[in-house]
């Protein structure tokens, strides 16, 4: 009986090891042609002026107006669902609709 030697496939052999990619190291022919990387970049990067700061007070303004009012409707839901009794209570919330559950008098 004779023992199996290892061979690397057929793939792995024919590769050297000049041919294996160092960590780290680019090559110049990786990079993409100049088009195609302009083309990668939104259009609109060097289009758009730029916004002035009034501009970005009055978006911060009515993007924390719509993050408000979303809170306020979630909330407003959750004590419509918890009056249901459609949801079950967090510590919090029983706490607050029921203290007489932690009152430690009784014992």
């Amino acid at each position: 009986m004779s023992k199996k030697q290892k061979t690397n496939p057929p793939s792995l052999r024919a590769r050297r090891v000049s041919q294996v990619p160092v960590m780290g190291a680019e090559d110049e022919g990786s990079q993409p042609p100049a088009p195609a990387r302009a083309a990668a970049q939104p259009a609109t990067a060097g289009a758009a002026p730029p916004i002035t700061p009034s501009q970005f007070l009055s978006w911060k303004q009515r993007k924390d107006a719509h993050e408000a009012a979303q809170k306020a409707e979630a909330a407003q839901k959750r004590a419509a669902d918890i009056a249901s009794g459609a949801v079950q209570m967090n510590g919090r919330e029983l706490f607050q609709h029921e203290p007489w559950v932690f009152d430690n008098n009784i014992y």
